[in-house]
């Protein structure tokens, strides 16, 4: 067996892995990374929140994703039986970029790595983690190539960055039931051809099943004409409308009256697929030599789209703390990256689950416009700020939500 050596040790080259591996090779590192896949490959979720762009700043790849070209995103839009509404994100109460983009996600992620590997990120495609352990001092990742090799890599730290893959969850007996109910999401691309005017391209559209309000769509516009469309809901209800995918979609998307009217003109230009039982959680996403990183610890849904916003949350606070830990600083991993993270998992948590209560569907569609500030705060978190301790939907996101959903029952 060969034997490798290197300062951190990162599992996966998506959003998260190429965020941690920029900054740490930035700043001196010898930071290794090793993905299952080849890159360019498929994965879904387009729709980035505006936060995710102060990250990538933050990962010096900002400008390599701007120079890409991908389609510009200010906000979303949401329809329910005809009604309609949006939210914008510059109208928020926490500073910071304004705007973002929708992605087509095999371009993005392959954007991201490269612009790591520029900063000196060593990273190699076709690897696969089979075993690991770990202790005070560091860690060893077995490593296994596509060709068969095995390679001992030791380390003084390892980040978990393999999204759904969840390696070390796996590897280590870490995984734990979700308390989100378990939901299924179909989805394919198209060529959108849209010719309505008043379609907003630089919006997702959201919208809400007129019979099941558990059941929601989405329609992303990507460039160069393309779009992402999907239909999530509770599983038993999505298996029981059709025999697959394609089939689900083509039921579904009919009973979306204003998605199917401006998608009239479509044609398929990648077929459906699906995933299954998507949100999963974690029993710890720290121990020794090691932190979990983005969806590879837990992911809640994607009615927000918060999936890669937490994952390069969780990529910036993870880099800085190996970075002071490795020159000798004192760090405190419970504090600084469980606590700290948890801090806007949470208050994404407490949207999902009021838009599934219908509380945050209708306080959407019936927001109290007086109360300007409340709509900002809301708008804050929905692009990405969901850390900004001096938004009261992020002290105490539950009670702020309780509380306009009250407001909005009375006007």
């Amino acid at each position: 067996m060969k034997t490798e050596t290197c300062d951190v040790a990162i599992i996966g080259a998506g959003p998260a892995g190429a965020v941690s591996s920029a900054i740490l090779a930035s700043k001196g590192w010898n930071v290794r990374v090793f993905e299952r896949q080849h890159f360019p490959r498929f994965s879904i979720g387009e729709s980035m929140l505006a936060h995710t762009m102060e990250l990538l700043m933050q990962a010096g790849l900002y400008d390599d994703v701007k120079a890409h070209g991908f389609q510009f995103k200010d906000g979303a839009a949401f329809d329910w039986g005809g009604r309609y509404t949006d939210i914008y994100f510059p109208n928020k109460s926490t500073p910071g970029p304004e705007t973002t983009f929708q992605v087509r996600r095999d371009m993005f992620d392959d954007v991201l790595i490269k612009g790591a590997q520029k900063k000196g990120a060593k990273v190699s495609f076709g690897d696969s983690v089979t075993a690991f352990r770990s202790d005070e001092t560091g860690a060893t990742l077995t490593v296994m190539s596509e060709n068969g090799t095995t390679t001992e890599v030791k380390c003084r730290f390892a980040l978990d960055a393999s999204g759904f893959g969840r390696i070390l969850p796996r590897l280590l007996d870490l995984e734990k039931a979700s308390m989100m109910d378990k939901r299924r999401s179909v989805f394919r691309h198209v060529m959108d051809n849209i010719d309505d005017p008043t379609f907003d391209r630089n919006k997702i559209l959201v919208s809400i099943n007129p019979d099941q309000p558990q059941i929601w769509y989405w329609l992303i516009p990507l460039a160069n004409g393309m779009s992402s469309v999907g239909v999530v809901g509770p599983d038993a209800d999505m298996v029981a409308v059709g025999t697959d995918p394609e089939d689900r979609l083509n039921k579904f998307i009919p009973r979306a009256k204003r998605m199917h009217e401006v998608l009239k003109n479509a044609t398929i230009a990648r077929p459906a697929g699906e995933i299954v039982g998507f949100s999963a959680n974690v029993k710890t996403l720290i121990g020794p030599s090691y932190a979990l990183l983005g969806n590879a610890a837990e992911f809640l849904d994607p009615v927000f789209s918060s999936g890669v916003t937490i994952a390069m949350k969780s990529a910036v606070l993870a880099s800085d703390l190996i970075d002071r830990q490795f020159r000798d600083k004192p760090v405190d991993w419970e504090k600084e990256f469980v606590e700290e993270l948890k801090v806007g998992v949470e208050a994404f948590r407490a949207c999902v689950s009021a838009w599934y209560d219908g509380s945050l569907q209708r306080i959407i569609f019936d927001r109290p416009m007086g109360e300007k500030t409340v709509t900002q705060q809301l708008t804050a978190v929905l692009a990405g700020y969901a850390w900004d301790r001096t938004n009261p939907l992020v002290r105490e996101p539950a009670r702020f939500l309780r509380v306009v959903d009250e407001l909005c029952a009375q006007r």
